[in-house]
């Protein structure tokens, strides 16, 4: 009876049932709030740094490790199984201190080089051909990150055929020496990387001059991105807008949460209900970058031709000692900070088009995690899979009533919410459960049954191990409505997301 007792216990606990429900009102309209949500805000990013690529997605064909091509089974099975719209390679800083030419030919005969941001030397064991087989693999996109900071104009044109070409031209004959006849698709080229930093400190007009530079030689061939924002600069956009803006077709803003700064990060694991709610509340601030980005934008480009691509977002603490470079573990919280940052995509989809988070394995805000023959899922993976049904769905509009929670100097909403139509009619509702204390009671005016899944955990930093890989995983979830509607009950700390059929 005792085992029982704690077994009940704990789960009580895991659901928040030990504390008074706050109550909350969510109204649903059939208004669409903006465009449809593109497939792409659920895309991904891929940097040479840490463990990130080698080990963590690439092993080699000689390895014991099972994969094809070198590219490891396990990760790329769940990585399909949660569906990789788009991939952005080679990073990142490293983008704009490589030659693509390192990558390509005999991969014996390829130089190794120091990798003069993450440190350690690149083997170029992984280079163009072998990305693209990864994109193949998933059925997935190529988004390209070009070299702005160090290389030519002609270089990055000159990958760009060497990838692109038909008929008989040199780099089209020098690729298919290399074994691959048919040309790939390249839908995306990102022309430099933070210039505003690592990619070439660049004052904002002089970064303006040399975009319009090189993406001239792009011109017609692929979406050519302008890096922008990461760091709150208005007036970086502003130029970019005045002066580059008819040549780029998108821009990027680069958005990086933890609950401290860059001095001292925070702990990715062990931390305090101020540091949980620190970090949400750094989440929260995509929403109204994104705005104040968005109000330049359609200052200079009414017509919205330019989309606003998020192709680095996530979260960012500090690397345990012994780690490689850029590893942490991924909790419950980073889940959390993933449903926050979907949501508000969602609620820009006029100009977010895209948005990658940073990064698939081993780095950052992993979504999986690997040590040798051995793979994990992380909450994070998870909080994608939940979300999957809104790809492609039209949001809508709905009022969202909830009151707030506080701790410390730190003030949330309770709950925060997102609303969307399916293809085929149905409400798909996601509503997150900021609180880590208090269950709550959403009130709804829908009038059908709910079904879905929940996500949710005993504690604020849970997490996966390669020992109790299951720690932190989604479960069924289904609520039926009432005289009054439609209400669901939300654990503390928790993630439910419920398709609501057409009534």
């Amino acid at each position: 009876m005792k085992i029982l007792a704690t077994a009940a216990l704990a789960l009580c606990t895991a659901f928040g049932a030990a504390a008074q429900a706050v109550d909350v009102k969510l109204t649903v309209t059939n208004e669409a709030a903006g465009p449809r949500i593109e497939p792409t805000v659920y895309g991904h990013f891929v940097e040479h740094l840490g463990r990130g690529v080698y080990e963590g997605l690439w092993v080699g064909p000689e390895s014991t490790i099972p994969n094809t091509r070198g590219w490891r089974n396990d990760v790329v099975g769940a990585l399909r199984q949660v569906g990789i719209p788009v991939m952005r390679w080679p990073g990142g800083c490293y983008a704009d201190d490589y030659d693509w030419r390192d990558g390509i030919g005999d991969p014996a005969k390829r130089p190794v080089r120091f990798n003069k941001w993450w440190g350690g030397t690149e083997s170029n064991r992984v280079g163009t051909h072998e990305f693209m087989d990864l994109v193949e693999q998933l059925g997935s996109e190529a988004y390209m990150a070009g070299n702005m900071g160090s290389m030519p104009p002609r270089a990055m044109a000159e990958w760009m055929e060497y990838m692109t070409a038909d008929g008989k031209t040199a780099l089209a004959d020098e690729r298919r020496r290399n074994g691959r006849d048919k040309p790939w698709t390249i839908k995306y080229f990102g022309v430099g990387n933070e210039s505003w930093g690592c990619g070439g400190n660049m004052r904002p007009e002089y970064q303006s001059d040399l975009h319009n530079q090189y993406a001239t030689f792009l011109r017609g061939q692929t979406v050519r991105v302008a890096s922008g924002d990461g760091t709150g600069n208005d007036h970086l956009i502003e130029v970019l807008m005045q002066r580059s803006a008819a040549h780029m077709d998108a821009l990027t803003l680069h958005y990086y949460t933890m609950p401290g700064d860059w001095s001292k990060k925070g702990d990715a694991t062990g931390f305090d209900m101020q540091a949980w709610a620190r970090t949400l509340h750094s989440a929260r601030g995509i929403d109204n970058r994104i705005s104040a980005i968005t109000k330049i934008m359609d200052k200079h480009d009414p017509a919205k031709r330019i989309a606003l691509y998020v192709d680095e977002w996530g979260t960012w603490y500090d690397t345990p000692q012994g780690a490689s470079a850029l590893y942490q573990q991924n909790s419950l919280r980073d889940a959390m900070v993933a449903a926050v940052s979907f949501n508000a995509f969602h609620r820009h989809t006029a100009r977010v088009k895209m948005a990658n988070i940073a990064q698939m394995v081993n780095v950052l805000q992993a979504m999986a995690l690997t040590e040798g023959a051995k793979m994990v899922l992380t909450p994070t993976f998870h909080a994608f899979d939940l979300y999957k049904p809104f790809r492609g769905a039209t949001p809508l509009q709905a009022q969202l009533q909830a009151p707030p929670f506080r701790t410390g100097d730190i003030e949330l909403p309770a709950v925060e919410a997102s609303v969307a139509r399916a293809a085929d009619g149905s409400t798909l509702l996601a509503l997150v459960n900021l609180d880590p204390q208090r269950p709550a009671r959403v009130a709804t005016n829908l009038k059908a049954a709910a079904q879905g899944r929940v996500l949710t955990a005993a504690a604020i930093d849970a997490h996966n191990t390669f020992d109790k890989p299951k720690a932190v995983v989604p479960a069924p979830y289904s609520a039926r409505p009432g005289p009054q509607g439609l209400t669901l009950e939300l654990p503390a700390k928790s993630i439910v997301v419920v398709s609501v059929p057409k009534h």
